[in-house]
């Protein structure tokens, strides 16, 4: 199964994490890809790869399977959830050089969860209002750590996550990410659940 592996790395890898991404902002999507001097056809087939490669028996999964695509981590921590201890590892990539994407990796090697995260330390963007939520501006953590009390929940795409909040005007939102990026916030009917991710 190398022959899969030929050819994909860090650029081929945004563009799985694009194909996500296409279906709420395709037009930040069109520029980011244009960037890459990548095609639609190119990003399908690419998206392609990564999904045959996800489904392979006999190429190697989770920890290592992140480390032969983007190589060593550029950063790296123990996390201890309840009684297990997990680690997690993050990846530069050029598309969003103030971000990072970060694995959460289970004692066995396992991916447990993947998204973009800001990195510990790195200035987060200033959010006054909704208004400042734009698409591709946030991360889980920024918003909910700025409209605390908030609530997370995962879609039904792994790739996918909700952030409900209630804004200064105590109206309900709900906030759409891609692996971790936000791509839309849209009012809710429903108050927000608070738990944390």
């Amino acid at each position: 199964m190398i022959h899969l592996m030929k050819g994909f790395a860090r650029r081929e890898f945004q563009l799985v994490l694009l194909r996500r991404m296409a279906d709420y902002q395709p037009d930040l999507v069109v520029a980011a890809m244009r960037s890459l001097d990548a095609s639609r056809t190119e990003m399908r087939q690419v998206n392609a790869r990564w999904q045959r490669i996800l489904r392979s028996s006999r190429f190697p999964g989770g920890e290592r399977r992140l480390r032969m695509v983007l190589g060593p981590p550029a950063d790296g921590a123990d996390r201890r959830l309840g009684d297990v201890t997990c680690r997690t590892d993050q990846w530069d990539l050029p598309l969003w050089p103030d971000l990072r994407f970060e694995a959460l990796i289970g004692p066995d090697g396992t991916v447990l969860h993947e998204w973009l995260v800001r990195p510990e330390g790195s200035p987060t963007p200033r959010l006054e209002s909704v208004a400042d939520l734009t698409p591709w501006s946030c991360v889980v953590s920024d918003v909910a750590e700025r409209f605390a009390p908030a609530g997370h929940q995962a879609d039904t795409l792994p790739s996918r996550w909700q952030v409900t909040f209630s804004a200064p005007d105590a109206r309900p939102y709900v906030a759409h990410f891609v692996w971790g990026l936000l791509q839309a916030v849209e009012a809710s009917a429903d108050p927000p659940r608070t738990q944390t991710a």
